[in-house]
Parts: C-alpha cells; structure tokens; sequence
C-alpha cells in the first residue's frame, strides 16, 4: 500500500493515519478481519509505566511480606508498598496497580506460597485417572487423626484422640486392613495394619463378635503411600522387599495422587461425627460442644464400632465411582486371581513386628513391665553375652519372640499363665495407675521425719566414739577385761557358762 492509500483508508475510517498503519499491521499477523475485532481501548494489555525503583519496591513486598502462610490482606499489602515508597521519598502507587501486580503473578503459584489449598485444588487439572485392574494390584495405605476422643478402660476418663491407619485396595475399594492406636503415626501401625491386610481375618472378626464376613486377604503387588518417615523406613522397605511387594512414594505435596484412600478417610471420618465425644471437621461445627465431656467409648470399642461399619455399611453400600458394593466387585473378581500368601507366614510376621533388645535374665525376659519364659531359653541363661532382640505384637501381648543366639526365634509367654491376654497400651496405662497410686500411698512426713532421726542417730555416734578415742573424762570405759567373749553386762557371771566350740 501507497502512503496515499493509507490517507484514504484513514479518512473513511475517521481516524488518523498512525491507528491505520496499526490496523494493517494487525490484519497482516492475524490473517482476518477478526484481528480487528473487540480490540480495547486504552493501555495494550501487560503495558507498565512505573518507574523502576517503584516496581522494585512492589515486587519486594509482595514477596516478602504478602506470599505467606498468614494470608495477610490486600489492604495490608497496599498500605506496606505505600509506606515503603514514601520512607524513601518516591510517590506511593494506587491501589489499583498494586493489584494489577498481584494479578501478574500465576495464580496456582500465588495459592502455594499463602497455603490457600482450596484454590491449589481447583487450578490443578486432573486428567488422568489412577486405577487398578484386577484386585490388590495397588493398595493405598494412609494414617488420620480420628475426629472423636476415647476414654480409658478402666476409669472411662478422656484420653485423647486415637490414630486411624486405613488400607484400601483402588480396583475393588474395599478396606484390606486398619489399626487403631493412640500412638502417633509409625512403623508400627503401618506394619500392623500391612499384617492385617494379609492375613484371613476370621478370628479377629470372631474375637469381636462380628459375624458379617471381611474375604480380603493375600499379599497386594504394590504400596501406594506418602513420604512419610514410616513408610520411608528401612525395615519397611525390607520387609516389603523380602515379601515381594513393590512400593510406590506419592509425589510430595500432591495429596490428589492418594485421592482414593483420602475419600475413604472423609467417609470414615464423617461416621465418627455421630458418635458421643466427636469433634467434627472444624471449629464451626463443632461450636459449645464439649467434645471430652461427652466421650464414651474406649479404643477397643471404637475399634469394634469401625470394624461393623467397615464389613457392613461401607461393603455393603453402592460405591459413588464403581456403580457396585464394593464386596460385589471383590467377589467377581476373586476367583480369577491366585491368592499370593508369604511363603514363610512366620517370618513376615516377625519382619513387620516391632522389636525391643532385652538381656535374659534367670527369671525370664522383662518387656514393659511384664515377665516372659520359655523352656527354650533355659540353655541360654548366663550364656548369651549380649542382649536379644524380642519381637511383639502390642496388640496381644500374652507372647512374645525372642531370638536365640543362634539366630532361631522361639515363642516366650506370660511367665505367670494366669494373666490375660492385654494390649500394650493397656499394659502400659496399668503401670501408669499402679505407680501414680504408689506415689499417692507414699508418706512424705514419715520419710522426712525418719531421716532426720537417723542424721540425729549418726552425728551422736560419731560424737561418742571421737570422745572415747580421745580419752576425755566421762568418756565410756573399754578397758573391761571380758576374756575376748565381748561384754559380760547382764549375765550372772556366778554361774558357770559352758560354751561348745563350733566344730564346723
């Protein structure tokens, strides 16, 4: 185009011949007259006219002082640029391109630095969809913090607020395991819960007077966890290598990547909000309620109210993702898949057990308090010269394995047969009430008042003998000639005494 076309373009146009030769350019990199459409008025879009310094100053503060965990506000924000500006002597900025700064920066990373979860969750696209084909394929494994407080067996008084370890297998959705511990999240409760995710859950369910049936059992092929230290450790990792089972870590930060098994854990959580001493999701539902004033079940019968909702409502119930019961999708599946056991069940039990190093005493093995015997042991004793490791089950502690200096591990029981069969914790918190009712028993005066008689009764000894060996008047006499039999005082020395020499 001529410079003369341009002028005439301009001029039918009604504008002048700068917005033409802009037009033209913006019809020449779009290749249509949409190009030309809803074009705004103003400033090009990303356009900034603030000096350097004050744009230094921006950045900076939202940086440092507005990206944070606290979520501070955006008028605190405008008011710290504002004041920052004018302490060295430059204008402040507007509101309005403070938040135009704001909006710069991408939102999701925006949401990251502030911990807004909520916003993180609805600008992450999840495409993909994590599955399993065929059942035990993938087991997820998590723990939670149960959203209801227990009270002690015996004086019913609150306690705390247990721990739920859950497994759960993605194809069928059925609960392979679970264990329920006051104690924080550990080795411990993963090995514990992995072992019930095994094994055939007939006897513990009949132990519980639970008669609705729990199938899942057998060795899943991998582990679907998070970076937590348990599941980071190496007897953990050993333990599942020497079993066969491959473990795959989440990526950190990324709780979608175990969306499954964090369902499950909503919907076990919201069952717990109808039991007497719940504490609800938050603060807001929650409002007056006393939540320890009103606990009532204990941790072996919170256990057993999880276990008849796991086997009954939740296996029995249409699954939202499957269309089906997950118990049904279990059993269309089961026969198709060999079970796969731990070729050596002993063994696998004892690698995922928790294990103290104890000496063997004469009397047996002493662990938390409790004795432990087995006639295997007598050929150590006074034997081994270093400590042996004793494996438990803080679930029933009514036996114990010990390995022997030969590497064997034999069973050790009660050494007193007529004790029970006790968890750990509760063995534990009897020691506690034992040793606080001692204490309460203890007479402090008594113990107070017989110390100083005995302090009294030494320093009049040492008194006494110093005075003799000095030889002071009214000193006691040591010079009685007793014939070497000690002293004679009191006995009617008229008498004749025999005396038998002793022979032996």
């Amino acid at each position: 185009m001529t410079a003369a076309d341009v002028a005439l373009l301009a001029t039918e146009l009604e504008i002048s011949r700068a917005t033409a030769y802009r037009l033209i350019k913006l019809f020449r990199a779009g290749g249509t007259v949409m190009s030309l459409v809803d074009r705004k008025r103003g400033r090009p879009e990303g356009h900034r006219v603030l000096d350097d310094k004050r744009e230094e100053i921006i950045r900076t503060t939202i940086s440092r002082y507005y990206l944070k965990r606290n979520r501070p506000p955006v008028s605190q924000l405008v008011r710290d640029v504002q004041t920052n500006c004018m302490s060295v002597g430059l204008k402040p900025p507007h509101r309005r391109t403070i938040k135009a700064r704001l909006e710069d920066i991408d939102l999701q990373k925006r949401a990251k630095r502030r911990g807004e979860k909520d916003i993180v969750k609805q600008t992450q696209a999840v495409p993909g969809v994590f599955a399993a084909s065929r059942p035990l394929q993938v087991v997820q494994v998590d723990h939670t913090k149960a959203d209801v407080f227990v009270v002690d067996e015996e004086t019913r008084q609150p306690i705390g607020r247990p721990w739920l370890t859950l497994a759960m297998d993605v194809c069928s959705r059925m609960v392979t395991g679970f264990y329920l511990t006051m104690d924080a999240p550990s080795r411990l409760s993963t090995s514990l819960c992995l072992l019930q995710s095994v094994f055939d859950k007939s006897a513990w369910l009949r132990e519980r007077e639970i008669t609705e049936a729990w199938p899942v059992a057998g060795l899943p092929e991998t582990l679907h966890v998070d970076n937590g230290a348990d599941f980071r450790s190496h007897a953990f990792k050993r333990g599942c290598e020497d079993a066969g089972i491959a473990i795959d870590w989440r990526p950190p930060a990324e709780p979608r990547f175990g969306g499954h098994i964090e369902r499950l854990i909503g919907t076990q959580m919201g069952k717990l909000h109808l039991l007497p001493g719940t504490t609800f999701s938050n603060a807001q539902e929650l409002g007056e309620y006393d939540s320890k004033r009103h606990a009532a079940l204990t941790l072996r019968e919170l256990e057993r109210y999880i276990a008849l909702d796991i086997v009954g409502s939740y296996h029995q119930s249409i699954h939202s993702s499957l269309g089906r019961p997950p118990i049904a999708v279990w059993r269309e599946h089961e026969g198709q898949i060999p079970l796969r056991l731990p070729q050596d069940r002993m063994r696998f039990w004892l690698t995922f057990l928790p294990e103290q190093e104890r000496t063997l005493r004469p009397t047996g093995i002493h662990l938390f308090g409790l004795r432990y015997w087995s006639a295997a042991l007598s050929a150590d004793v006074g034997r081994a010269n270093r400590r042996l490791l004793v494996k438990y089950d803080p679930r029933d502690m009514a036996r114990v394995f010990v390995r022997r200096p030969s590497g064997n591990f034999v069973e050790a029981r009660y050494a007193d047969v007529t004790l029970p069969s006790v968890t750990l914790h509760e063995a534990l918190a009897a020691r506690r009430a034992l040793l606080a009712k001692g204490r309460q028993e203890v007479s402090t005066q008594t113990i107070v008042g017989t110390a100083i008689e005995q302090r009294k009764l030494v320093d009049a000894a040492v008194k006494k003998t110093a005075a003799s060996r000095s030889g002071r008047p009214g000193s006691p006499k040591t010079g009685v000639d007793d014939g070497g039999w000690g002293s004679l005082r009191g006995v009617d020395s008229s008498k004749p005494v025999d005396f038998e020499e002793d022979t032996e």
